[in-house]
């Protein structure tokens, strides 16, 4: 599936938003049902309003710092036992991120390997409709040459599994990339990784625009 497919969402969805800290963006741990300030809260106003004929229930289980594997660790909790139909997922930035900061890298190897056995999961346990955005990045310090190099290969990565899996691609470096490029990246990301409120109404837009909402 593409973002030229029609419009994959259905009456009474339970749409799961998972990842590190874009995802994440401040929802309270005590609150089931917190979506944060970013953008998984504004896809949820914009599907309430522009579709409120299909009762989505919309859930966040962003937790920031979050890498691909951590994502493994916690799948079952925070996205099986939910049940959700259609599930998100945006990990990558961390992976890139700590190989620099904590010299902790994780391979590209490592990383596909982890995103593979949880969408297998997924796809085993409950068969939903899966979606899957771009890590993306600005060069914006403490971002570096190093940094693209290294993510580049990752968002290879969720392309591939993308056509494997039938998944929904948000094109979110994309994008970001193009929208920087004419209107500057501050706009966007004040260190290159983490949205800005535009960014994450940029964000919201490209997933709706993905699943055909």
């Amino acid at each position: 599936m593409t973002a030229s497919n029609p419009a994959i969402l259905r009456a009474h969805d339970c749409i799961l938003f998972i990842g590190d800290s874009v995802t994440d963006c401040g929802r309270s741990r005590a609150d089931g049902s917190s979506l944060g300030d970013g953008y998984v809260r504004d896809v949820a106003r914009l599907l309430a309003s522009r579709h409120p004929e299909l009762g989505a229930t919309v859930l966040n289980r962003g937790i920031g710092g979050d890498r691909a594997a951590d994502l493994q660790v916690r799948w079952a909790r925070d996205c099986l036992e939910l049940e959700p139909t259609v599930v998100t997922v945006l990990i990558g930035i961390n992976d890139t991120w700590r190989g620099f900061d904590l010299d902790d890298p994780t391979t590209t190897e490592a990383y596909e390997a982890s995103l593979r056995d949880i969408l297998t999961r997924a796809r085993d346990g409950l068969s939903p409709r899966l979606v899957l955005i771009e890590p993306f990045t600005l060069m914006l310090p403490p971002v570096t040459a190093q940094w693209r190099a290294d993510l580049d290969p990752r968002i290879g990565v969720i392309h591939r599994l993308a056509r494997e899996y039938g998944a929904v691609l948000v094109r979110a470096d994309e994008l970001f990339a193009g929208w920087a490029l004419e209107h500057g990246a501050q706009a966007l990301t004040a260190d290159g990784v983490h949205a800005t409120a535009l960014g994450h109404d940029l964000l919201a837009g490209a997933w709706l625009d993905a699943v055909g909402a």
